[in-house]
């Protein structure tokens, strides 16, 4: 089977209107890929900016995969949250990326969004907190759903990934 290597990490955020922001992270993939080795999700610290507007994690991706097909390449799916004062998590932004597929080091910027919902929750988010959130988390990467939605723009997540092939000329893929 064909080999996907992915090393790297998600190195921060920049234009989010909140502080203290962490990331949850996930990775999505087809029917015809294995996870021989890492994590499929995660989530990276808090982090509140003292300088400038960047959140910075170095947060560690480190993924191997087989796989016996093309089809259902990796797509990584983030769910960025503020947290308060008091502990209180809100979402900032959703957002996804393919993960490249040629091999080398690769520097990627995840736009966010995030759903707005009624003038009520618009302004319930303002004052007490909180606000509308996806019910389902694959809404995020499947687009069929999401352009029914009415979103507001978020920040951008930066990552820095690398990507190892093996095997792939054996099944007629030139790398």
């Amino acid at each position: 089977m064909a080999e996907v290597h992915v090393i790297g990490q998600i190195m921060g955020a920049t234009g989010f209107s909140e502080s203290s922001l962490f990331c949850k992270w996930g990775v999505h993939t087809g029917a015809a890929w294995k996870l021989l080795s890492g994590v499929r999700e995660g989530q990276t610290q808090v982090d509140t900016p003292q300088v400038g507007d960047m959140a910075y994690w170095s947060h560690p991706i480190d993924l191997h995969f087989a796989t016996k097909g093309l089809q259902g390449w990796p797509r990584l799916h983030l769910q960025v949250w503020s947290q308060d004062s008091f502990g209180r998590c809100q979402l900032a932004g959703y957002g996804f990326c393919h993960v490249p597929s040629s091999p080398g080091t690769h520097q990627l910027d995840c736009p966010t969004w995030r759903p707005l919902g009624s003038w009520r929750e618009q302004l319930a988010r303002a004052f007490v907190g909180g606000g509308p959130q996806l019910l389902h988390g694959d809404a995020i990467y499947s687009g069929a759903d999401r352009y029914r939605l009415h979103t507001a723009a978020g920040g951008t997540v930066h990552l820095e990934l690398g990507l190892l092939l093996r095997h792939f000329d054996r099944y007629g893929v030139e790398c």
